[in-house]
């Protein structure tokens, strides 16, 4: 282990900046829009986040441990990178003078603490490369990368190579491998294979390539997370549960590191073009959605996989991570923008309405470190003494992916992911700059009106995603029907496109019962990609009362929308329940009120308690 890593030093370019050009061996099938302006629910959302959360958050306290170097155990060194990402994806969907300057100020400030061979972290000499320390030098490479890209200044680039460069002489110095260092198998510190890619795509040093393949061999020793060859292997029954520290090395399931790492082993097979790769990102995912990822979009329990989609709808300790949520959004958008695939984007909307959004407080200023299905919004703890916690920090990373993935460029034409009001501007094929306007309110409806704006007409294909969930839909180009609309694709229509061309689009956002459990079951409810959930403020009965939802002929439930609810909700809806009974005839229908899961017991102030599961009366009659 440590000649190989000493090989990588010797043998490799001591130039930082390439002498070669780096051409990665897969495109992406998606390109991000060049800007984009979202106005409606959403657009409010990102301003509030952009101000009280992005813009305010002090950047000297998040830097102050580097200067002090007597951590052994904790991970103050990762809020710094978490929310310098946010903002540096904050400030590319909204560029902002005060932004990029506090942005400037806290990349140089950070720096700054690089020590002379070339360290930036604040573990204690004796005890680096050990607990947090390589996730915390990760997140201070992705930040100084992302600041690279944005500013174009190289002193950032350098600044993470020299980072990358001590990480790998530390390694051959001390004759470790980076599997055993850490916690959770080394998912944790290897996870560090996604900036260690970037900066080869950025500075062609081959030692860096050489340092990532080194990165995925050990990881399928016996020592190691194994991520590819346990890749078919259901994500919560990888390795046998911790017997002794939950939160030790021999978490093997532990969520968002396990998907940190993916993240870096899709950076990898852009650069290598081998396709075990990609087909164990493919798996992994596989067995997330079938396995874990419950009706909000998320899922995980003490922050690991734990084959839980099939008893979500029972009472489970620390739901839903927001770290968690925001990763496997993260993780899908790395999956679609290299596949083009629309499975992607209906698991990335849906985990946004749901999971992410409901996780953040009204205002933007704060996340919830968990949110379950049932119960309350409590408040997370603050961590390592830093004012803040790893969700906070992590909540709008998974918020600011939207705006420049809505409408994205193929060579093809264009595609459009996500239907949010609002402007998008991108480039054509032909390199004609495309400004799509979406006319929306979404998902509150389930019409979409579109323009394109254009100078110059252009044979191309228009690529509108079609949602899994909806049966019926109906799409016009200038007021004529288009055929063969399939849900679950993109619905792709080649022609020449010009200036004024109008799309609409009709989804279909009748209420679903979806049923879980047994004895009892418990039923739930959706209307398009939003969960509809009981809330105690909320008209109807009491949460614990025993109520059936009455269904129309094929299974759907009647929803009518309530204006006027006079409560803070996005969305309220009534529908008609039978409630329990004693009596020889059903009792009369009852009208209950049902919000959006977001808005779900989330307030400024106090803590109303909620229900996404309702259980449902065992009856003798129709069990086994």
């Amino acid at each position: 282990m440590k000649y190989y890593l000493l090989l990588i030093l010797f043998f490799s370019s001591f130039h930082l900046f390439p002498q070669k050009k780096v051409k990665s061996a897969v495109q992406d099938k998606l390109s991000p829009a060049t800007t984009a302006n979202i106005e409606g629910h959403i657009g409010e959302k990102l301003d509030a986040s952009f101000n009280n959360r992005v813009l305010a958050q002090d950047a000297h306290r998040l830097i102050r441990p580097f200067t002090i170097h007597d951590e052994h155990s904790c991970w103050q060194s990762e809020f710094w990178g978490k929310w310098f990402t946010s903002a540096i994806l904050a400030y590319s969907y909204r560029p902002d003078q005060q932004l990029i300057n506090k942005l400037k100020n806290a990349a140089y400030e950070l720096m700054a603490t690089q020590t002379p061979e070339g360290y930036i972290g604040n573990y204690a000499s004796e005890s680096r490369l050990k607990a947090w320390d390589i996730w915390g030098r990760k997140y201070v490479m992705l930040g100084l990368i992302a600041y690279y890209d944005v500013s174009k200044d190289r002193k950032a680039l350098e600044a993470a190579a020299k980072e990358a460069d001590f990480l790998i002489q530390e390694l051959a110095d001390k004759n470790a491998l980076i599997v055993k260092m850490g916690n959770h198998r080394g998912m944790a510190a290897s996870s560090v294979l996604e900036p260690v890619c970037q900066l080869y795509m950025r500075t062609g040093n081959e030692r860096y390539l050489d340092f990532a393949e080194e990165i995925v061999r050990q990881w399928e020793t016996p020592e190691g997370p194994q991520l590819i060859s346990k890749a078919s292997v259901p994500v919560g029954q990888r390795f046998a549960k911790p017997a002794e520290n939950w939160y030790g090395w021999e978490q093997g399931q532990k969520a968002y590191e396990m998907m940190s790492c993916y993240e870096g082993l899709l950076e990898l097979y852009r650069i290598t073009g081998k396709e075990s790769y990609k087909k164990a990102a493919e798996q992994t995912w596989q067995s997330i959605t079938d396995t874990e990822i419950n009706i909000a979009g998320s899922g995980a329990a003490m922050e690991a996989w734990f084959s839980g989609k099939k008893i979500q709808h029972v009472p489970i300790a620390h739901y839903q991570e927001t770290c968690v949520t925001v990763t496997w959004i993260k993780f899908n958008q790395q999956l679609l923008r290299l596949t083009g695939e629309s499975k992607y984007a209906d698991a990335i909307e849906w985990a946004y309405y749901n999971a992410l959004l409901g996780a953040m407080r009204p205002d933007g200023s704060d996340w919830a470190k968990y949110t379950p299905l049932s119960g309350q919004r409590l408040p997370g703890s603050e961590q390592c003494g830093m004012g803040l916690n790893c969700c906070n920090a992590s909540g709008p990373r998974g918020l600011f992916t939207i705006p420049l993935t809505a409408v994205m460029s193929s060579n093809e034409g264009l595609n459009i992911n996500f239907y949010m009001e609002g402007s998008y501007q991108t480039t054509s094929p032909q390199k004609n700059v495309i400004t799509v306007k979406q006319h929306t309110d979404y998902p509150v409806s389930g019409n979409v009106n579109i323009s394109l704006e254009m100078k110059t007409a252009e044979n191309m294909t228009l690529a509108l995603r079609i949602p899994s969930w909806s049966d019926e839909s109906t799409v016009l180009i200038n007021d004529q029907p288009v055929e063969k609309v399939t849900r679950g694709d993109y619905l792709k229509i080649s022609r020449t496109w010009k200036e004024g061309d109008k799309i609409q689009i009709r989804l279909d956002m009748k209420g679903e019962l979806h049923y879980t459990g047994q004895s009892p079951v418990n039923v739930a409810i959706t209307r398009g990609p939003v969960v509809l959930t009981r809330d105690e403020r909320l008209a109807g009965p009491k949460l614990e009362a025993v109520i059936a939802p009455i269904k129309d002929k094929n299974g759907f439930i009647h929803l009518t929308p309530q204006k006027n609810h006079n409560s803070d909700a996005w969305m309220v809806f009534s529908a008609k329940f039978l409630p329990e009974a004693y009596t020889e005839y059903n009792a009369e229908p009852v009208e209950v009120n049902l919000c959006d899961y977001a808005s779900a017991g989330n307030t400024m102030g106090t803590y109303p308690f909620f229900k996404v599961w309702m259980p449902q009366l065992v009856d003798p009659r129709k069990t086994e």
